[in-house]
């Protein structure tokens, strides 16, 4: 029996640091029985940032790497660690090179039991169409990097992460994407539109598979 295709959300940011994990938790608090995929993309090299912290071309390969449950994925502080402090009922951590998150990020998808799973990253976005995209950028800071470019294509919704309590909505313009502006006064509605989602796609897509067009 083929295995039904869980509702995707992906989270990804305008640009590094804009608080893409920050929403991935208070989103996994809110969706219980919701499983997680974190992606890296790593270099055969430091990545020249903060090797301590982020560098994984120790263990980058001829294939992807996909590790699964908490015993190869829980780590105090980090991502991953995060989404299981948050409540994720598993999570998934990709790490691949540009050419194979593809390959990486299908086979973790085989892997999700839940009817739900939010993806924090940007580059799965070239490969697996979501449900959901939602970008994150940071007040009134609308700059993009490369890699962002291809999800905001694909962007449902902005959600601005400010810590600046008298910004306005209102202030800010959309920049390259069309997509409505939430901030975090509108969690809520968010939350509604994902549950929406995920009751939509039980009642009209029962036997939605894996496919090569998603």
């Amino acid at each position: 029996m083929l295995k039904e295709m869980p509702v995707i959300v992906g989270v990804g940011g305008f640009a590094s640091n804009v608080g893409k994990t920050t929403l991935m938790c208070d989103l996994l608090r809110e969706l219980p029985g919701w499983e997680a995929i974190k992606t890296t993309r790593g270099h055969y090299r430091s990545c020249g940032k903060d090797p301590e912290a982020c560098c994984v071309s120790d263990v980058l390969g001829d294939a992807a790497i996909v590790r699964s449950g908490r015993e190869e994925t829980y780590a105090a502080g980090k991502d991953t660690g995060r989404y299981w402090d948050a409540g994720a009922t598993n999570v998934h951590w990709v790490i691949a090179t540009d050419e194979q998150v593809e390959a990486g990020i299908r086979e973790a998808l085989t892997r999700v039991e839940s009817a739900g799973v939010l993806i924090e990253g940007n580059s799965f976005s070239r490969y697996v169409r979501p449900d959901l995209m939602i970008m994150v950028r940071r007040g009134r800071d609308s700059t993009i990097k490369k890699s962002a470019r291809v999800a905001l294509s694909q962007c449902g919704t902005v959600f601005v992460s400010s810590q600046d309590d008298e910004l306005q909505l209102t202030e800010l313009g959309t920049g390259e994407s069309a997509a409505p502006l939430v901030g975090r006064n509108e969690l809520p509605v968010l939350l509604r539109s994902i549950r929406k989602l995920l009751k939509d796609s039980a009642q009209v897509f029962p036997a939605n598979t894996l496919s090569e067009t998603r």
